[in-house]
């Protein structure tokens, strides 16, 4: 797989869910003519994950997304499709917003939007990149965020009750301080785009490491409670390409999909020139009886 836009090849920050029959691919998209290069998030579809028919756009119509959203994870609870996205645009004011949709295209926004943003004692107060998870009969939203100098990005995260209505009320944070931080040197200033999958009792949350194209490649961590995590991969996980392949620019900002078979799968995002065309491609990843992750050749 390797899927762009076919109107200019720009493809980022995936989602996928398996609804109806048929999967569903959300994704940063950029708008050609619109003023200061705004971003939005683009619609596909595919009954094999291989070959994608782009359906649409998710419609830009509130004041607090005028200057774009982007990055969707998406999730099915209750026969309902669950799109959280970011807005775009406000740096320290960019913030999680909530949708909902019966059928994976049409979304009726929740009216508390944006629903989460973080206290800003332990950050600038800034939430993007959201990712969500059900682990111990609750939802997990993880999210990227910066320190008070906005140099350092870094992940945190909050939860709230599944039959919750997901408004500001509702979200609880996991901590007052970031789960995951840059610490290696691949990772530079950077750890972002959080991707999580439940796996034998454990979360896994693979990672973005490093701002785009400086290289960003991806890498893992694990927790049993989902609030303390251990990082696993001293070196990338999952490197960008060699010179001259597609992601040679980058290996970046990665989503966990687990199929109804019980597959799992890491989409993620890849550029070879750096950053002016970006593609999405996916590695199925398998568990070792020890329950380490690893790529399946």
């Amino acid at each position: 797989m390797l899927f762009t836009s076919k109107s200019n090849k720009f493809a980022k920050d995936p989602a996928v869910i398996h609804f109806n029959d048929r999967y569903y691919l959300y994704y940063t998209i950029l708008y050609d003519n619109q003023p200061g290069n705004k971003i939005g998030i683009g619609i596909a579809v595919s009954f094999d994950m291989e070959n994608w028919e782009e359906l649409g756009e998710f419609p830009i119509n509130h004041d607090y997304e005028q200057k774009g959203v982007g990055a969707p994870a998406a999730i099915i609870i209750d026969d309902k499709v669950h799109l959280f996205y970011q807005t775009y645009g406000s740096q320290k004011l960019d913030a999680i917003c909530h949708a909902t949709s019966a059928d994976g295209v049409n979304f009726v926004k929740n009216p508390d939007n944006p629903i989460l943003r973080p206290t800003d004692d332990w950050c600038c107060g800034r939430a993007i990149d959201a990712d969500v998870c059900i682990f111990n009969n609750r939802l997990y939203l993880y999210f990227a965020t910066r320190d008070h100098e906005y140099k350092i990005q870094k992940i945190g995260g909050a939860w709230a009750r599944i039959n919750s209505g997901f408004s500001k009320k509702d979200w609880k944070l996991l901590s007052k301080q970031s789960l995951l931080t840059p610490e290696f040197k691949w990772e530079g200033e950077c750890i972002e785009a959080p991707a999580t999958i439940v796996n034998d009792g454990k979360m896994f949350m693979f990672y973005g490491g490093s701002y785009n194209c400086t290289p960003q490649q991806i890498g893992y961590a694990v927790s049993s409670d989902g609030v303390f995590f251990e990082k696993k991969s001293t070196e990338p996980f999952l490197p960008c390409g060699k010179e001259g392949e597609w992601n040679s620019s980058e290996s970046g900002h990665p989503y966990a999909f687990r199929d109804t078979d019980g597959k799992a799968y890491l989409f993620y995002q890849g550029s070879n020139d750096m950053g002016k065309t970006w593609y999405l491609s996916k590695v199925e990843i398998d568990f070792d009886k020890n329950n380490v992750p690893h790529i399946v050749k």
